[in-house]
């Protein structure tokens, strides 16, 4: 395909490993180096091998099978025996077990601890003679080129993903959950709202007495309506703020909570939920502006309270 510029195939095996008196069963992908550029991935410790020597990279849990940790296993050389497809005269397919003659030293350390698996060179089990690929990364030429791309490699028979894909999953979930959460915003708003308003509303009531106290000692009936309404603006501002608490605690509990599922089912942590600065500060002010308006009615009534009327309320 003239789209495509690069390719990487991968040969998946299953095997075991053996270092030392220990032996334990792993996934082993045979990668050509550039795989790792491909696919994005990098080594916890050590590095990724660049040619096609007998070098080797194991996952952090792979290195746990042998008792050692993740930097101490750098520099070691483990014996594989490979479980190998081999076709029958009837073209039925068996697994024979083929022990490597030569040791792979292991030059780098991904970080899972979950999985226990291998990548090799694949130039170093080409005398196997296994001619089918597990899968292949592919990179062409121009972003807009995938769907073109994605879908001949339909037409021929082969299941094909792109990364794009994986990122459109992503923000459909993402704008469903934003959508629940602004629903749940309004609901919350509206119901914080009407319950301010009833506060101001009490509150006026119960002060009434003390606002003709003030109205007959000289308080103008601007400085009532700017005390109601301060007062208002503080209980928005103060409610901005404790919602942003519980909120960034709730986003950290659930960050929390997605990490150790993504980590225990072999994925990599992501923090979903994050509160930038520009956001709290506009959570603040909409809140406080908020608190502002539901206390203008109730500031106006309470600016017109007739004072001798108010002295005698009780």
């Amino acid at each position: 395909m003239p789209e495509v510029i690069e390719v990487s195939p991968v040969i998946s095996l299953t095997g075991q490993m053996s270092l030392n008196e220990f032996t334990g069963d792993c996934l082993i992908s045979a990668v050509d180096p550039s795989f790792f550029r491909l696919d994005g991935l990098v080594a916890k410790h050590g590095e990724l091998f660049s040619d096609d020597n007998r070098n080797a990279v194991i996952s952090s849990a792979g290195a746990k099978l042998f008792n050692l940790d993740a930097g101490s296993i750098i520099g070691k050389e483990i014996s594989l025996v490979l479980m190998v497809p081999e076709e029958k005269d009837n073209n039925e397919s068996v697994m024979k077990m083929v022990e490597r003659p030569d040791k792979y030293r292991i030059v780098g350390v991904m970080d899972d601890d979950n999985s226990s698996f291998l990548y090799i060179p694949r130039a170093t089990i080409s005398d196997l003679g296994i001619s089918e690929f597990s899968q292949i990364k592919a990179k062409v030429r121009h972003v807009d080129l995938m769907e073109q791309v994605r879908n001949k490699v339909i037409d021929m028979g082969f299941i094909a993903s792109a990364l794009s894909d994986t990122i459109d999953q992503a923000n459909k979930i993402f704008r469903i959950v934003q959508l629940i959460l602004a629903l749940f915003g309004i609901i919350a708003l509206t119901v914080s709202a009407i319950g301010m308003f009833n506060t101001m509303t009490v509150t006026l009531l119960e002060r009434t007495n003390e606002i003709g106290i003030m109205r007959a000692i000289g308080v103008t009936r601007r400085d009532i309506m700017f005390l109601f309404l301060v007062e208002s603006s503080l209980m928005g501002f103060l409610g901005g703020v404790m919602g942003i608490f519980v909120g960034f605690l709730a986003g950290e509990v659930a960050n929390a909570g997605l990490n150790f599922l993504a980590k225990n089912f072999g994925g990599q942590s992501l923090d979903m939920f994050y509160s930038p600065a520009w956001f709290i500060f506009v959570i603040i002010g909409f809140s406080t502006v908020i608190g502002f308006f539901t206390g203008v009615y109730p500031s106006f009534r309470a600016s017109r309270i007739n004072p001798l009327e108010a002295l005698k309320y009780k």
